[in-house]
């Protein structure tokens, strides 16, 4: 809603030109809507009374509206109009405008920022540093308004200035530092460690260049460079005072002293901050992200013999180590820049982190003992691409701070804690031990060594069984020698863990069962979970006040108490208010889509939404086949009664995967014949969603009826998504994968429309044999659809397009696409039957909103934060700047007592 129209009833809105639209749109839920609600406007613009109901909601949800907050905003939001961006309201572009507004936010920050680093000082917590090569933030603006309960004084503010909040929203670029679900992650963990007031740091990479923007040409994707700093950053400070040096190339040399590595090439790294503000906690924790600095005197040791010109262009070389995110979700590529970038991160953040550790508040209590360095240091790897932080942590304690190996070794152990995140072999990171004994030839040597006292604990305990010391072995000796980083990840960490309870049981009895079996103990689950300050106030401030007004506003920060819900299932004007909420959602979508894609929507059609990285696992093309058969049916009787459907698909495929280069195509194609036949008409359409980012999920998710979830089982780790979906009132067809399973658990199975082969089918079937035509044989809507594809009934002008595609899924399809099928056709006919029935859907809705609070972050934060990293999380307000600093003594006094 625009802030215009989240304050008053606008024009647009009236019934001289919108009712019959809206009318069709709330036809579903007529007998719960009076029209009476909306024949009082004239056609005028006028402002309408908040009534104390709506006054409530406003201060309960999105922040007090003061006249004096109001008034500091706007003389905040002109000082940097004048100052910082040296503009006036003659000269300012609206991009002017929201940098202004993103620089007055921002000053509400910086106290509570500062004050935040002198708390941690004082009260010298147990720290915990999330490392992770993606942190897909988004747009920050909106999320730190609500954490800071700036949100209607800001909007009333831009209204007062004449401004229009949601265009200046959108101005601002997503950071999108990530490739999907692993970098969201980080972003909603950092979030709800602030908010669980955690002394909490997320170190990751600053990349000039994140995920690619998405074009759709002719029906392909072309990737574009994501420029995102163009602009510049208002969120982010650079830090020049702390760049710290990293080392690459060399050699070891052998001293008395040890090992010692020489002749090293130097590449700096320049810290940038980002503020992570807790929800209305005054908690402002830190995101520090790395760029790549070439050193001065780079290459110009040479310069007598060389060229000065060339040698400071050669500058680039070391600076690109920054310059791009790799692409790719869910496959390794073995390159040596992608190397450089996971050792660069964790070389500069571990020098960071003992910088730290040594610090104190009394100089003269200088840390120089690293007993303790465990009990004040919590260090969680984000898969396996931080990896190298401990053979790097090894080499710091063994080679600079002089500590023995057993010492050092005990030492690291206890600091660090591994997340796995995915089973597909494809995407386990395994490196060439020639490139590593190039790149960072010590480290390498502590590789070998960690892996030799590693397999003699094995030998020791398994005598003679040299089948299970190569299987365990760090070092993969068959054919090019690599090393199994995530071995590295499990032999050096104190703690292993799954991101749902199926994806853990998998990586206990089958990945990793070897490890399993020799330290049960260190094997955990930590279900995933996702921000409801972004998934649900942002995004569906209209189903977030609604929910306030029923069960409170407590649940923001205990997504528990949604089960109070349930108390409202049969509740007629509750049922009535959260179907409005849904088809105002959906309203503004469709006119969104409208206005990017040119496509007439039915409002009151059903959302089938399927958004996410294009994968074959993910099995977009499962979906595909269902919108063809649709088709079909339609079209073969076109006086049938049919629920009519919008089926909106979106995700981008990394550059080098031409099968879900494929796909994409493959949907861009029947959408086109889909949507511009006649007999279909409004019953059916298809669109691709270009350039799917965190911005766009905020705008589809909340206008979903059905979330499409359907990987084969045992596949997904986790998902996300699913659960946005299911805060946001989508119900939700999915196979029993990933979080699915815990989704079913939490609101019933017969809540959410489940099919498909289970985890056990899928095993059962790889012993046996997967026959894709069997399938095809047997079912005559499968065999119409495979046939239409591969004739070139999609892609007339070039018959042969899809030949990969159709050899692929009978020949050498992993994820058993057919074996699917029937049951997802079938299952997708009792959507549509429930769906003609507005008020049980609604029922369903309420239901499952009710059983989300399992997926909040806070609670996977909690359980991290107690059973991994040993800290406890507290609701105690760390005071504001406005008081003084002996404030601070006074809470650390009160947290020392908890």
């Amino acid at each position: 809603m625009n802030n215009s129209l989240r304050r008053r009833i606008l024009h647009e809105n009236c019934g001289c030109c919108s009712i019959p639209l809206y009318f069709t749109l709330l036809g579903r839920v007529e007998a719960f809507l009076a029209a009476a609600d909306l024949t009082t406007c004239t056609g005028a613009t006028m402002a309408t009374p908040l009534t104390d109901q709506e006054k409530r909601k406003q201060i309960s949800i999105r922040g007090i509206v003061g006249v004096e907050n109001v008034a500091e905003l706007k003389k905040g939001f002109n000082r940097h109009l004048h100052f910082t961006l040296v503009k006036d309201r003659n000269i300012a572009t609206p991009r002017d405008y929201y940098f202004a507004l993103a620089h007055t936010v921002r000053d509400h920050l910086v106290g509570r920022w500062i004050r935040t680093q002198q708390f941690y000082y004082e009260a010298d917590p147990k720290r915990v540093y999330y490392l992770s090569l993606e942190f897909y933030m988004g747009r920050t603006l909106q999320n730190t308004m609500i954490n800071l309960g700036l949100q209607n004084a800001c909007d009333e503010a831009i209204y007062q200035l004449g401004l229009d909040m949601e265009e200046l929203e959108e101005i601002e670029e997503d950071a999108g530092l990530g490739n999907g679900g692993l970098g969201r992650l980080a972003a909603c963990f950092l979030d709800s460690m602030a908010t669980l007031g955690l002394a909490a740091y997320g170190y990751g990479i600053r990349y000039e260049y994140g995920i690619f923007n998405q074009k759709i040409r002719d029906g392909w994707q072309v990737e574009e460079a994501d420029d995102w700093l163009r602009h510049g950053n208002p969120w982010e400070k650079a830090r020049p005072e702390y760049m710290l040096p990293v080392h690459f190339y060399g050699r070891v040399e052998e001293t008395r002293d040890g090992p010692k590595w020489v002749d090293t090439q130097v590449v700096l790294a320049m810290p940038y901050d980002t503020p992570i503000p807790g929800y209305m906690n005054n908690t402002v924790n830190t995101m520090r992200l790395w760029s790549a600095r070439a050193p001065n005197d780079f290459n110009l040791k040479d310069f007598n013999v060389g060229d000065y010109i060339e040698a400071v262009l050669d500058r680039n070389l070391a600076e690109n180590i920054s310059r791009v995110l790799y692409p790719n979700d869910n496959f390794f590529e073995g390159k040596e820049l992608r190397l450089k970038q996971e050792y660069f991160v964790v070389a500069a953040t571990l020098q960071d982190i003992i910088r730290r550790f040594k610090t104190t508040k009394k100089e003269s209590l200088k840390r120089t003992c690293f007993d303790g360095f465990p009990d004040k240091v919590a260090i969680q790897l984000n898969d396996t691409h931080p990896a190298m932080a401990i053979p790097e942590l090894m080499r710091i304690f063994v080679d600079i701070e002089k500590l023995d190996w057993d010492t050092a070794w005990d030492l690291t152990r206890r600091t660090f804690a591994y997340t796995n995140h995915t089973i597909l072999p494809e995407a386990l990171e395994r490196w060439p031990v020639e490139l590593l004994e190039n790149l960072l030839p010590r480290h390498l040597q502590i590789i070998y060594q960690i892996n030799q006292a590693h397999l003699d604990k094995i030998a020791a305990l398994f005598p003679k069984d040299i089948d299970k010391l190569r299987k365990m072995s760090l070092i993969e000796e068959d054919g090019c020698k690599r090393v199994n980083m995530a071995h590295l990840c499990i032999v050096g960490s104190h703690a292993v863990n799954g991101v749902a309870q199926i994806h853990s049981n998998i990586i206990k009895t089958q990945v990793f069962k070897d490890f399993s079996d020799l330290e049960p103990g260190k094997f955990q689950n930590k279900t995933n979970g996702i921000t409801p300050r972004r998934w649900l106030l942002l995004c569906n401030p209209g189903l977030a006040e609604l929910i306030a007004e029923v069960i409170g506003e407590d649940y923001v920060k205990d997504l528990s108490q949604l089960k109070k819900l349930n108390d409202f299932v049969d509740d007629v004007a509750f049922i009535r208010d959260v179907s409005k909420v849904k088809q105002d959602n959906k309203l503004k979508f469709a006119q969104y889509l409208e206005n990017e894609y040119r496509v007439k929507i039915n409002p009151s059609s059903m959302f089938d939404v399927h958004v996410k990285r294009i994968h074959e696992y993910k099995r977009q093309l499962l979906n595909c086949l269902h919108i063809i058969t649709l088709y079909n049916r339609i079209r073969k009787n076109p006086n049938a009664p049919f629920v009519p459907r919008t089926v909106i698909i979106g995700g981008k495929a990394a550059p080098g995967y031409h099968m879900a280069k494929l796909i994409i195509k493959l949907i861009t194609s029947v959408a086109d014949v889909v949507n511009n036949d006649p007999v279909v008409g409004s019953k059916l359409k298809v669109i691709f969603l270009e350039n799917y980012r965190v911005s766009l999920a905020e705008k589809v998710i909340p206008a979903t009826d059905l979330s499409e979830q359907i990987s084969t089982a045992g596949t997904e780790a986790s998902g996300t998504g699913n659960m946005k979906f299911m805060l946001n009132g989508a119900l939700t067809i999915g196979t029993m994968d990933g979080a699915n399973v815990e989704m079913a658990e939490e609101a019933g199975e017969e809540n959410l429309f489940i099919f498909g082969m289970r985890v056990e089918d899928v095993a059962e079937m790889d012993k046996k044999g997967y026959d894709a035509m069997s399938y095809y044989d047997k079912i005559p809507e499968l065999k119409q659809v495979m046939d239409q594809i591969a004739s070139g009934f999609f892609s007339p002008k070039n018959p042969e397009l899809f030949k990969d595609l159709t050899n692929m899924l009978f020949k050498h399809d992993r994820f058993k696409v057919f074996a699917d099928f029937e049951d997802y056709i079938k299952c997708q006919e009792k959507v549509s039957k429930l769906y003609q029935n507005p008020v049980e859907w609604t029922k369903m809705v309420i239901k499952n909103i009710a059983a989300t609070g399992k997926f909040s972050s806070d609670r996977t934060i909690t359980e991290y934060a107690t059973e991994v990293w040993g800290m406890e999380p507290t609701d105690l307000k760390i005071p504001p700047p406005s008081e003084p600093r002996e404030a601070i003594e006074e809470t650390v006094k009160a947290l020392k007592k908890m």
